[in-house]
C-alpha cells in the first residue's frame, strides 16, 4: 500500500512536498512500462471521499459517510469492488482530514488478523485478507479544502499522468449483473472517448445533478453529448438525462478543470469541465444496466439496505420472513 500526502495548494504552485518529486518520477517511469497497447486500458479509478457527510449527522462525525454499511460491507468497498471487477489496479482515493477510517480499512491489520488465526476464524479471516487483492494498489491524496468534485479530481492529476482513468462516487451505490464500470470500460475500449454514466430521472429533482443534452434523437445506449449543465431548474433542463457517479475520462480532462472558474463557495465543478471538452473532442453518454440506489439520503440508504439484505445469502430467508410479519402489522394498524 502506498500512501500519498499532498496538499491541494501544491497544484496550484507546482510544487511537491517531501518526495513527491520522486514519487512524480517513478510514475512517469511506471507508465512509459506500459506501452501503447495499454492506451485504452482503464487501470486506475478515482474516489473523491474528503466530503463531510452532512446529511448523515451525527453518524459522520467521526466516521467518514463512504464506512457506512450496508449490511456488511462498507459503501466504498462496494465501488473498489466495482473497480477491481473491470480491471483497475490502482486505486486513487482523495481524502480529507478525517477520513483515517479509509486507509485503515484497506491497510494491513495484523493484530485482528493474528487474533482471527488464533481462533481458528478463518473465514472471518479470509474476508480481511480480500478486501483488496494482492495486485491493487492503494494510492492516497489529501484535499486540503473541500473544493468540489473537479477539484478532487484536479488533485490527482500527478498520480493519473496521461492515461484514461475511472471516477467513481460511493455514494451512487449500482447494483448489476456486470459492474457500471465494467460496462463503461468496454464501450471507452471501442470507442476511445470519455464516457459518463447516465440515468433517467424524475424532471422535477433535476437540480439535483448533471443534466445532459443530445442531438441524436434516439434510443440507443450509447450517445453523443452535445452538452452539460449542472444542477439546472426543471424549466430549463434540456432532458431527464442526469449524470449518475461513474465517469471513464481521458486525460485531457485536467486541463480543462484548471481553467474551470470557482463558483459558489470557490468549488470547482466537474460538469463545467466536462463542458469544456465537449467542445474540442467526443464525450458520450451511456445508459448502464442496473439499479442505483442514492445512498448520499437517507431514503436511498435505507432502500440499499433492504435490498441488499434480502439477496444476503446468509441473512435473506431471515429476513424476508421479517419484513412480512412487519408489513401485516403495518397493514393491521392501518
Amino acid at each position: 500500500m502506498i500512501v500519498f500526502q499532498q496538499q491541494s495548494d501544491c497544484l496550484k504552485k507546482k510544487e511537491y512536498p517531501g518526495n513527491c518529486k520522486r514519487t512524480r518520477r517513478l510514475y512517469q517511469k511506471y507508465r512509459a512500462l506500459q506501452g501503447k497497447n495499454n492506451m485504452n486500458k482503464i487501470t486506475k479509478a478515482v474516489f473523491p471521499v474528503a466530503g463531510m457527510g452532512a446529511r448523515f449527522l451525527p453518524a459522520t462525525k467521526a466516521m467518514p459517510k463512504e464506512m457506512l454499511p450496508i449490511v456488511d460491507k462498507p459503501l466504498i468497498q462496494y465501488a473498489v469492488e466495482e473497480a477491481v471487477e473491470a480491471g483497475v489496479t490502482e486505486l486513487i482515493f482523495v481524502i480529507g482530514r478525517t477520513k483515517r477510517a479509509i486507509p485503515d480499512h484497506f491497510d494491513k491489520a495484523y493484530e485482528l488478523e493474528v487474533e482471527l488465526e488464533n481462533r481458528g476464524k478463518q473465514e472471518s479471516l479470509k474476508l480481511v485478507r480480500d478486501i483488496v487483492p494482492k495486485h491493487v494498489t492503494c494510492v492516497y491524496l489529501r484535499q486540503a479544502e473541500a473544493l468540489g468534485l473537479g477539484h478532487a479530481v484536479l488533485c490527482t492529476k500527478q498520480v493519473v499522468g496521461n492515461e484514461p482513468f475511472a471516477v467513481l462516487l460511493a455514494d451512487d451505490l449500482i447494483k448489476s449483473k456486470k459492474g457500471v464500470v465494467a460496462q463503461m470500460a468496454e464501450q471507452f475500449n471501442q470507442l476511445g472517448s470519455s464516457i459518463l454514466g447516465v440515468q433517467k430521472v424524475a424532471m422535477d429533482k433535476t437540480a439535483s445533478y448533471g443534466i445532459i443534452d443530445y442531438q441524436e434523437k434516439n434510443d440507443n445506449v450509447v450517445k453523443k453529448i452535445s452538452g452539460i449543465i449542472e444542477k439546472p431548474d426543471p424549466a430549463d433542463a434540456p432532458s431527464d438525462q442526469a449524470v449518475i457517479g461513474r465517469y471513464i475520462l481521458n486525460p485531457d480532462i485536467f486541463k480543462y478543470l484548471e481553467k474551470v472558474k470557482p463558483g459558489a463557495g470557490g468549488e470547482i465543478q466537474l460538469t463545467d469541465a466536462i463542458a469544456m471538452l465537449i467542445e474540442s473532442e467526443p464525450v458520450y453518454a451511456f445508459k448502464f444496466d442496473g439499479v442505483r440506489y442514492d445512498c448520499g439520503s437517507k431514503i436511498g440508504y435505507l432502500k440499499a439496505t433492504v435490498d441488499y439484505a434480502l439477496d444476503h445469502p446468509a441473512l435473506g430467508s431471515e429476513f424476508s420472513d421479517y419484513l412480512r410479519y412487519k408489513t401485516g402489522k403495518i397493514q393491521e394498524k392501518s
